[in-house]
This record gives C-alpha cells, sequence and structure tokens, in this order.
C-alpha cells in the first residue's frame, strides 16, 4: 500500500495466550491476509470501511496488537508508527522488503543464523537472537522503473 523506509526493527514477540476470535479479530486478519506488505493501522482501517465493515480504528489497532502478539502477525516500527502484515510461518525467518512498494518475502537463512550465533560467541555473548531484513526494489518495481 505505501513505500517502506527502513525500519528499527521488525518485531515478532514471543507467542502468548491467543485471544478470543471475534469478527472484529477476523476481519483485521483477513484484510491482513490480502495485503501483500507491511501496513498501517489507519491504511487497514480505511481498506475495512471501504468495503463496508463498521469496525472502529481503535478496533483495528488492538486486534493488530493482537496478532502480532500471538505471532500471527509481524510488526515493524517505521517513522514512529507500527506497521503490519500477516506472518506465514512459526519458525524464525528474514524479510525481504521492496522500498517502493512494501512488496515483502519471507526467508529462511541458515547462514545468517550461524553468522549471528559466530558472532554473539566472540563476543562472549549466549541466547543470542537478532533481526535481518533486507531492503531493496522487487523485479516488479525495478523493471517498471526501467521501463519509463
Amino acid at each position: 500500500m505505501n513505500a517502506v523506509n527502513e525500519p528499527a526493527a521488525v518485531q515478532k514477540p514471543a507467542a502468548a495466550k491467543p485471544k478470543r476470535n471475534t469478527w472484529q479479530r477476523e476481519a483485521v486478519r483477513g484484510a491482513l491476509d490480502a495485503t501483500e506488505g507491511f501496513v498501517s493501522a489507519q491504511a487497514l482501517h480505511a481498506h475495512l470501511r471501504d468495503g463496508g465493515s463498521t469496525i472502529g480504528l481503535a478496533t483495528v489497532y488492538r486486534a493488530l496488537a493482537d496478532l502480532a502478539n500471538d505471532g500471527d502477525a509481524d510488526s515493524l516500527q517505521q517513522d514512529g508508527e507500527s506497521l503490519y502484515r500477516a506472518c506465514t510461518t512459526d519458525k524464525h525467518h528474514h524479510h525481504l522488503i521492496c522500498r517502493t512498494c512494501g512488496r515483502t518475502v519471507e526467508i529462511q537463512a541458515d547462514p545468517v543464523e550461524r553468522w549471528a550465533q559466530q558472532v554473539a560467541a566472540e563476543h562472549g555473548f549466549t541466547n543470542a537472537s537478532h533481526v535481518v531484513d533486507i531492503f531493496g526494489e522487487c523485479a516488479a518495481c525495478t523493471a517498471s522503473r526501467t521501463r519509463t
């Protein structure tokens, strides 16, 4: 929906006790599933309202926070705003994110995992975690830019 700048970090909190499913949560989850990249609560709310939903903005914020806390959505901070996208895997993963259109691809990167643990160990750190996101331009945006 919007171009994405490099955020501080993509956050995927440890899964908490799942919230009960309500029509509002299901509507937000459905809209998030239909979105290819990261999206703000305001943009998702506008999309839902354009589709005829009566859901309130505060409810969208709560549902997105719950989905992120339950591990069903990834979130990142950009310019002081939380952005969300549906998470399609329970496994640790990284993202390729298009700066132009926001398209996001989840990737497994075993070499990154080994490197992160090695660097942590070299400096005496244990129980290390990390977030790695790669920002660039997707093939569609590159092709569009080179045609004009």
